[in-house]
């Protein structure tokens, strides 16, 4: 089942296609996310090959993979303690809501690693990014320039 996973998950990797908007590389106000050509004497609204392709059924990934995070396991929202419960570690991982807190972020973290579960969007207050770790460095920095 595993290595079933793999192989679809490589299938759907391989159909990644990148679909340009039309004249994309002609202005620089244009965004390059997809919008349906509907210009009267489009030649991408016609399918001209040269063109560039539209998104269609054919760039779908298979039913058993869609929705799938690419490390093989299924993503889970989890909004606190009670929705840890269901959740089997073997099969899905979990993503903590962005709604929820500092407090509740923690016991959650610490819940899911007893339960062994993977945490897609892990905080920490080491990671170099949250507030406590930069305290921490400038604190740091401050008693190295004392000790000179």
């Amino acid at each position: 089942m595993a290595d079933e996973i793999r192989r679809l998950l490589k299938v759907r990797k391989s159909k990644d296609a990148r679909f340009k908007r039309e004249g994309v590389d002609k202005k620089k106000t244009i965004a390059d996310s997809w919008r349906r050509p509907r210009g009267l004497h489009s030649k991408q609204r016609k399918l001209r090959k040269a063109k560039g392709p539209h998104p269609t059924p054919g760039y779908g990934s298979p039913l058993a993979v869609r929705g799938m995070h690419p490390c093989g396991l299924k993503e889970i929202r989890v909004f606190n303690l009670k929705d840890l419960e269901g959740v089997d570690p073997a099969v899905q991982a979990i993503r903590i809501a962005a709604t929820v807190g500092r407090k509740k972020r923690e016991l959650v973290q610490n819940k899911a690693a007893e339960m062994k579960i993977r945490i897609l969007n892990y905080k920490d207050a080491s990671h170099p990014g949250s507030k406590k770790a930069s305290e921490e460095k400038v604190a740091e920095e401050e008693r190295t320039e004392e000790e000179e």
